[in-house]
C-alpha cells in the first residue's frame, strides 16, 4: 500500500494550484440600476434583434463572414493540437515486417567462402513511451486543452462582435435612410419655395436678394442629401464586407422605434462578466494553460523513464517465420537524468513562471476592459436617453420658430433672413434628433455585446449540435 501511494503521489501534477485572481474592478456599475444577475447570454439574438431584415443579415454574416471563418479554423487547429498532445500519454504500437538479406565476402567469412544470409521478422513494436511519473506529459496535455478552450472562446468573442457590428452597420444604414428622407422633404419644399419666389420676382412683389436666399436654402438641402447618399453607399459597402456576401437593402423611410427593436437589458453584477464574456473566459483558460506549463517545466528537472520493445517471430527462412520456436522479443527500458544542461531547464521554468505572471496581468486587464465596456454602454444608454428628450424639445421649438418666422415674414414684420435662419436650424435639429436616436440604439447593441451577448438563435430553442452555449 505504501508503494502504491508513493507511485500515485509521484504521478500527481507538479503545476501550481490555480486560483482565480481577484476582480480588479468595483462591485457595481455607476449607472446600473437594479443589481440582479444578467441573463444576456441566455437571450437569443433573434429574440433581442426583432427586425426581420436585421435577423436575415446576422444569419448570413454568421455563415459567410471571413473573420469568423478564420476563428473557426483556429479552433480546429487548436483541437488537433490538443489531440496530438493527448496522444503522447499513450504508447505507440506499430506492426513491423522486416527482411534483411546480406552477403559476406570470402575474406571476411570464417569458412573462407562467401556467404549469403537472410532474416525475416514480423513483430508488434512499442516505440519509446515515456512513463509520466512526474506529470510532464499530463501538464502539456492540460495546457493544450486550455489553449483549445481559449481559442473556442475567442471564436465566441468574434461571433458576438460580428453580431454587434452587423447590427450597428444596419442601424447606420437605416439612420441615413431617415436622414435622406428628411433632406428630400426639405429639398422638395424649398424647390416649391424657389418656384414661388421666382414668380414673385417676375411680378415685382419680391426682391432678387430674397430669391437668392431661397436658392441658398435649396442648395443647402441638395448638398446635404448628396452627402448623405454618399455616406449611405459607403456604409452599405462596409456592411456588405461584414456580411461576407452581396446584400440588398432598399431605402426605407419608416424606421422601427427603439423600444420594440431592442429588448431592455439589466446589466447585473460585474462578477457575471466572468461567466458571460468570452474574452474573459478565454483569458482565464490561457492563465490555466500557463499554470500547466509551469508543471511541465518543473517535471523536466526529474528523471525520464521510457520503454521500447518488440514482440514477434523471426526466422532465417521465410517459410519458417511462423514455425514453433521462432518467438522473438526485445525490451529496452531507459532512464535519463538531467545533470548538466547549461541552465536550460532553469530558464524554461523561469520563462513559464513569467508567462504565468503575464497571463495574470492580461486576465486582469481583460476584466477591467470588460467592466469599462459595460460602464460606457450604461452611461451612454442613460445620457443618450436624456439627449433624445432634449433633442425632441429642441425640434419642437425650432418647428414653432420656423412657423412663426414665416408668419412674421408673410405679414411684413421681418425680413426673409429670419426665415432663412429658422429653416436652416430646423433642418439641423431634424438631423440631430435622428442621429441621437440611432446612437441610443447603438448603445443598446454595445451593452448586449459588452455583457456577453448570446450566440443561440433563439432562447426558445436548444443550441445546434456542436455549438457551445455561452
Amino acid at each position: 500500500m505504501a508503494g502504491a501511494a508513493y507511485v500515485l503521489a509521484a504521478c500527481a501534477s507538479m503545476a501550481p494550484l490555480y486560483e482565480t485572481p481577484a476582480l480588479p474592478v468595483a462591485a457595481s456599475y455607476a449607472e446600473s440600476g437594479l443589481q440582479e444577475p444578467s441573463q444576456t447570454a441566455a437571450i437569443g439574438w433573434r429574440d433581442y434583434f426583432t427586425d426581420p431584415d436585421l435577423q436575415a443579415l446576422i444569419a448570413t454574416a454568421l455563415d459567410h463572414n471571413r473573420d469568423l471563418r478564420i476563428a473557426v479554423l483556429r479552433v480546429e487547429a487548436a483541437r488537433a493540437t490538443y489531440g496530438i498532445q493527448r496522444a503522447e500519454q499513450f504508447p505507440t504500437i506499430n506492426a513491423q515486417a522486416d527482411m534483411d538479406r546480406s552477403r559476406t565476402p570470402a575474406d571476411l567469412s570464417i569458412t573462407g567462402q562467401p556467404q549469403l544470409a537472410s532474416q525475416y521478422q514480423v513483430a508488434l513494436g512499442l516505440a519509446s513511451w515515456e512513463l509520466d511519473f512526474w506529470g510532464r506529459i499530463r501538464s502539456l496535455k492540460d495546457a493544450a486543452l486550455e489553449n483549445y478552450l481559449a481559442s473556442d472562446e475567442a471564436r465566441r468573442a468574434v461571433s458576438i462582435a460580428l453580431i454587434a457590428q452587423v447590427a450597428n452597420g444596419y442601424l447606420g444604414v437605416r439612420e441615413l435612410d431617415e436622414r435622406i428622407a428628411l433632406a428630400s422633404l426639405s429639398t422638395a419644399s424649398r424647390e416649391e419655395s424657389l418656384r414661388i419666389f421666382t414668380r414673385r420676382v417676375a411680378v415685382g412683389s419680391s426682391s432678387q436678394l430674397e430669391l437668392t436666399q431661397v436658392q441658398t436654402l435649396l442648395t443647402q438641402a441638395q448638398g446635404l442629401r448628396a452627402q448623405l447618399q454618399l455616406a449611405r453607399a459607403t456604409q452599405l459597402n462596409a456592411l456588405t464586407l461584414l456580411v461576407g456576401t452581396a446584400i440588398d437593402m432598399p431605402a426605407v423611410r419608416d424606421q422601427p422605434d427603439a423600444a420594440p427593436f431592442l429588448l431592455e437589458l439589466n446589466p447585473g453584477l460585474p462578477s457575471q462578466l466572468l461567466i458571460n464574456r468570452p474574452d474573459i473566459v478565454a483569458a482565464e483558460h490561457q492563465l490555466k494553460a500557463s499554470h500547466a506549463n509551469i508543471g511541465a517545466a518543473r517535471a523536466a528537472f526529474f528523471p525520464r523513464i521510457a520503454l521500447t520493445g518488440a514482440l514477434g517471430t523471426a526466422s532465417a527462412e521465410l517459410n519458417g517465420l511462423f514455425d514453433s520456436g521462432s518467438l522473438a522479443w526485445r525490451f529496452s527500458p531507459s532512464l535519463s537524468l538531467p545533470l548538466f544542461d547549461g541552465g536550460r531547464n532553469r530558464n524554461n521554468l523561469d520563462l513559464a513562471e513569467t508567462r504565468r505572471d503575464l497571463a495574470v496581468a492580461h486576465y486582469q486587464q481583460t476584466v477591467q476592459g470588460a467592466f469599462r465596456d459595460v460602464a460606457d454602454a450604461l452611461a451612454a444608454r442613460y445620457w443618450l436617453s436624456e439627449q433624445v428628450v432634449i433633442a425632441q424639445a429642441a425640434l419642437a421649438a425650432q418647428t414653432e420658430r420656423a412657423r412663426l418666422s414665416q408668419l412674421r415674414y408673410d405679414h411684413g414684420a421681418t425680413t426673409f433672413l429670419e426665415v432663412l435662419d429658422a429653416q436652416r436650424e430646423l433642418l439641423v435639429a431634424e438631423q440631430q434628433l435622428v442621429q441621437i436616436r440611432r446612437t441610443l440604439r447603438s448603445s443598446r447593441v454595445s451593452l448586449y455585446a459588452a455583457l456577453g451577448g448570446g450566440l443561440i438563435a433563439s432562447s426558445a430553442l436548444p443550441p445546434a449540435p456542436g455549438q457551445s452555449t455561452p
